[in-house]
């Protein structure tokens, strides 16, 4: 919450609380007079994407302009969010904005990606790390692009998620709530990037104390397969035009720039 308060151009901080009690409710209290306007709801644990959905259409009601969604394992300098405001300001098709992404350890995340086939969402993580798999992640992670320079990629990380409430309003998108976790940002944003860019903006970076918890239990991989199951369900398994219109697109930006 720190860095949304230094940030000093935040207005609403929704919290979506779905624990069993609601002992969280005391930040609205212990955060009196920051100048942010603390909305707190406490509700039954639908989802994650059915939870935000909550928070997106009361920011939406209330006129705002943009809207983050963000990881709570997540924070960042004071200058971030003016920097991503004022680009989107300047850039009227951006519906969507990623800045760069490292671990607590100063380490790269590798976010941008394409639109993911079977393999690089079920399969590639049961595979050996031999070389050619190797390069195939390499290339789904569009680790070529160097990760420098300013790009509009159809898949993006769902760790912080700035976009533009006029985008999300006029196309009627919000998190599919048949997803309960995982994969519901890859979808939301794939269905932004049909009629807006999808932006990863280098220029500003955030930390993410990432855990990766879908690789250290059961439970969590079993949910992340299933959710991948919905989302190729929903798409296309091996049959997916789009996917190969919009992945096609990227590879060809990443080289003319």
């Amino acid at each position: 919450m720190k860095s949304l308060i230094d940030s000093l151009c935040v207005h609403i901080l929704y919290i979506i609380d779905n624990s069993p009690n609601d002992k969280w409710r005391i930040l609205e209290k212990e955060y009196v007079g920051c100048g942010i306007e603390i909305r707190y709801i406490h509700n039954i644990n639908l989802g994650y994407g059915a939870s935000h959905n909550i928070a997106l259409q009361e920011a939406i009601e209330a006129g705002g302009d943009y809207h983050l969604v963000l990881n709570p394992d997540i924070y960042f300098e004071a200058n971030v969010l003016p920097e991503l405001l004022s680009y989107m300001n300047l850039n009227l098709d951006v519906g969507y904005i990623l800045p760069r992404v490292t671990y607590p350890n100063g380490e790269l995340q590798y976010l941008c990606k394409l639109l993911p086939t079977p393999f690089d969402l079920i399969f590639r993580r049961f595979m050996p790390k031999i070389k050619w798999i190797t390069s195939l992640n390499n290339r789904y992670e569009l680790r070529n692009s160097g990760y420098y320079k300013i790009i509009n990629p159809p898949c993006l990380s769902g760790c912080f998620m700035f976009m533009r409430l006029s985008t999300l309003k006029k196309n009627n998108l919000f998190f599919d709530e048949r997803y309960f976790m995982y994969c519901e940002d890859f979808d939301l944003i794939r269905r932004i990037h049909r009629v807006a860019k999808t932006i990863y903006f280098p220029c500003v970076t955030i930390v993410h104390n990432h855990a990766k918890e879908s690789y250290k239990n059961k439970k969590n991989l079993m949910m992340h397969i299933k959710s991948a199951i919905r989302y190729f369900n929903k798409f296309g398994w091996v049959f997916d035009n789009e996917r190969k219109a919009m992945n096609k697109a990227i590879l060809i930006e990443l080289q003319e720039k």
